[in-house]
């Protein structure tokens, strides 16, 4: 389970660090609550500590897991599916799931669509989200500025 100070990744909100454990009272009901706060979005959320394994919240990844993920941009096929609402269930499936894997697999494909086209508003917002959600997870696990880690997935993807 987790602790104060432990750096986290929770899907759709990116990586953020433990900042303490209250017990609140809300609705009549006492419960231990999680507050964590994400420094890329400048906010900090509660969540009950009875929860916090059914949102695929997991520990940040190691330093070579993000190289390796770096690695991937450069690798595999891209997966093409043409019909935009099957893409954007998929990729935003994806993303949920919390894999780093799969996040980049989105950043990955998406990127290569755009360099053969002009992106849609759903599948550029998708682009930025998981973008922001991988360079959330850099910063913290680098232990560099926000701004660093974005010029450094830039880097990599232009490769």
């Amino acid at each position: 389970m987790y602790k104060v100070g432990d750096k986290i990744f929770y899907p759709m909100h990116g990586a953020g660090v433990i900042e303490s454990m209250e017990e609140k009272e809300i609705l009549g009901e006492k419960q231990l609550y999680f507050i964590i706060k994400f420094p890329y979005r400048e906010m900090q959320i509660m969540i009950p500590k009875e929860k916090i394994s059914n949102l695929n919240i997991r520990p940040l990844v190691e330093p070579s897991i993000i190289d390796d993920v770096f690695n991937q941009f450069h690798e595999g096929e891209t997966e093409t599916i043409a019909n935009p609402n099957h893409r954007y269930r998929n990729n935003m499936n994806k993303l949920k799931s919390g894999d780093i894997y799969e996040g980049s697999q989105v950043i990955r494909d998406l990127t290569r669509m755009s360099r053969e086209r002009t992106l849609g508003t759903d599948d550029r917002a998708m682009l930025d989200q998981a973008q922001q959600l991988l360079i959330s997870e850099v910063s913290l696990v680098n232990n560099i500025e926000q701004e660093d880690a974005s010029e450094l997935l830039t880097k990599v993807i232009e490769e």
